[in-house]
């Protein structure tokens, strides 16, 4: 009896894989309805396994995956006379998606439902769907639009420091480059404004690609010459600049226009003609051919910084003339700009004409045609191209020239109103303006050593209260100069190394003997100060000793 109970069993069981729930899913698409199973024999209801159903006709093969089980084909989402159960057991009461593909399966009729009106459903499903590719497709042009416009904008609106006018860009000039002199590091001097600093860097990197073609028997072109420096600079280099380059520096270069020279550039010919670029350098005494080392490289590079330095003191030469009352500074003793002189806006270098291709002779109009083939043409072509010169002779509203924008005059100082002079004495104004410019051509005169000196002498009278504050701190006759700077380095506001402390103090003594001596036994010097002396009187001395050679 239990032989046949598990023989039975066993014969119930569907051939096969086991079935594999299917996953649950957030968006399911209902499938069609499935035929009942069929109840379970009712002979087996003793066994204590529950009996699997007898599989149906047509499923002796392994049921699909899951995810290929949801995939809709063709037939099932265009044929709207696909019926869906209701009561399917794959369909649970689950919100639908809202993706294109069952918006199509929602438009199929259900049971009872007239066909116009499905038909209705689909074609604004269809329709919502083609506005919003529209919609997006527009939204994609139109920032490709945009793109295309800020590079056109970037391109055209390039700063002065890429070798370009500022005046087509309309855009103003950022404040790195409009302030440039004024954010340098160290001692004023001769700062060269941004845009001739940047054109220098340019010579530097031109003058290293040509000597390198030069050196190998190479002959240095402007479109090679070209992308080596846009690759050193990441800068836009263009035939302007290496015009300014000859503007400054003329012997530095031979250009020439030659034709029939190995190029390496996509749709350029050897026929065509290029700019060369040939170096000019001095004979060898041997006779050999003179080579671009570093040693010439850095000598044509200071050169040409110095020649910088010349254009630039043109424009201040002319900016102290147009001062009241003017002034004459000797260029050998200049070392500084005027207080006044703006670096920064000195006007671009203007470049120099560079040679051109010869010009070929090309007929472009109908008279020019005429002329020239009027014994190889027939009478009745000549007529027609008589006629075609006089439509296109006819007379054109010519464009308004552009006026020309007025040549800013040179900056200067905002001179005081009348109202505000009124009742002071002419020759007081004369003997004030007289030593503000004297005081002016002692700053432009001054050499960096004498810079230095007054810039320690303004930190003198602090720092005589922070050295007497440290002896009576320490209450010691005398100190080491290592310990009595490092005790002032720790207590002075500016922020300044031991070496630099002790040039202060050096020259300290040399203005004040009598207050601060120093004494040197064996490797050591030892500083002694006297407290007993008026810490007033002497600020006041170190002070009138600052102001008295300022003014020198």
């Amino acid at each position: 009896m239990e032989q046949r109970r598990v023989t039975d069993f066993f014969a119930r069981r569907r051939p096969g894989p086991p079935r594999i729930a299917p996953p649950k899913l957030a968006c399911r698409t209902p499938s069609p309805a499935r035929p009942a199973l069929r109840a379970p024999d009712s002979a087996t209801s003793g066994s204590r396994k529950r009996a699997r159903p007898p599989a149906a006709p047509g499923r002796d093969q392994a049921r699909p995956p899951a995810r290929r089980r949801l995939r809709l084909s063709v037939d099932e989402v265009s044929s709207p006379s696909t019926p869906e159960a209701p009561d399917s057991p794959e369909a649970p009461d689950i919100p639908a998606c809202p993706s294109p593909r069952q918006k199509i399966k929602k438009s199929t009729p259900a049971a009872g439902q007239p066909p116009h009106l499905t038909s209705a459903q689909d074609q604004d499903t269809i329709s919502e769907l083609a506005s919003c590719l529209q919609r997006a497709r527009e939204l994609g042009a139109r920032v490709r639009a945009l793109k295309a416009s800020a590079q056109d904008a970037g391109e055209s609106c390039t700063p002065e420091a890429e070798g370009r006018p500022e005046e087509p860009c309309g855009e103003k000039v950022p404040a790195y480059q409009r302030f440039h002199a004024l954010a340098q590091p160290g001692l004023p001097g001769l700062v060269l404004p941004y845009k001739y600093q940047v054109l220098a860097e340019m010579f530097r990197s031109m003058d290293t690609i040509v000597g390198m073609l030069h050196n190998r028997s190479e002959t240095p072109t402007f479109a090679k010459v070209q992308r080596g420096v846009q690759d050193m600079m990441r800068r836009r280099f263009e035939e302007r600049n290496v015009g300014q380059i000859k503007t400054v520096y003329p012997a530095s270069y031979r250009f020439r226009q030659e034709r029939s020279v190995p190029t390496f550039k996509d749709g350029a010919r050897r026929s065509d003609y290029q700019l060369t670029i040939e170096p000019l350098l001095e004979q060898e005494a041997d006779g050999a051919a003179p080579q671009l080392t570093a040693s010439r490289l850095l000598q044509r590079r200071q050169i040409f910084s110095q020649k910088l330095v010349e254009h630039v003191k043109e424009h201040h030469k002319a900016f102290l003339a147009s001062l009241s009352p003017p002034m004459v500074v000797p260029e050998d003793q200049l070392t500084r700009w005027h207080p006044r002189f703006n670096v920064d806006e000195v006007p671009d270098i203007e470049p120099a004409a560079l040679p051109q291709p010869p010009a070929t002779e090309k007929l472009t109009t109908a008279q020019e045609v005429l002329a020239r083939a009027r014994n190889l043409i027939s009478p009745r072509m000549e007529k027609a191209l008589s006629q075609l010169a006089l439509r296109s002779a006819a007379p054109s509203s010519p464009g308004s020239p552009r006026p020309a924008l007025p040549a800013t005059p040179p900056a200067t100082p905002p001179a005081a109103s009348p109202s505000a002079l009124k009742g002071v004495s002419q020759d007081l104004l004369e003997r004030i303006r007289a030593k503000e410019a004297q005081k002016q051509l002692a700053q432009m005169t001054r050499c960096p050593e004498q810079e230095q000196r007054l810039q320690r002498l303004e930190r003198l009278p602090e720092l005589a209260r922070v050295l007497r504050s440290v002896f009576v701190s320490e209450r010691k006759p005398a100190l080491s100069m290592e310990v009595a700077c490092a005790r002032m380095v720790g207590s002075c506001r500016t922020v300044m190394s031991p070496g630099e402390m002790e040039k202060h103090l050096l020259l300290l003594s040399e203005l004040l003997p009598d207050w601060l001596s120093l004494h040197r036994i064996r490797t050591d010097t030892y500083v002694k100060l006297d407290k007993a002396a008026d810490l007033a009187h002497i600020t006041a001395l170190l002070a009138h000793q600052a102001r008295a050679e300022e003014g020198l």
